[in-house]
């Protein structure tokens, strides 16, 4: 087995600073348009995996494909991927 590291990171100081000198931020949420636009692309996905059971219903799933496809156009014009968020 090979070696592995053993290093630890400590507090150096009462304010939550680690040990290389940066704070510790909280997990940002996102906005609430990404999640719109998350929530849509989930949901045509799910109406899209329904359209095949118990066998294929080509209409239903092109209607969960363009749900999908709104749900991407939400993500795409709110520049979801574009924002730091870090």
């Amino acid at each position: 087995m090979s070696e592995q590291a053993t290093g630890t990171v400590e507090s150096s100081d009462a304010a939550g600073r680690l040990a290389h000198g940066s704070t510790h931020e909280e997990h940002n949420p996102g906005r609430p348009v990404s999640w719109v636009g998350v929530g849509v692309v989930i949901i045509g996905f799910i109406i899209g995996g329904i359209a095949f059971v118990p066998a294929p219903h080509w209409t239903i799933f092109w209607i969960g494909t363009a749900v999908a496809i709104v749900g991407c156009l939400i993500l795409f014009f709110s520049k979801a991927m574009n924002t730091d968020w870090y």
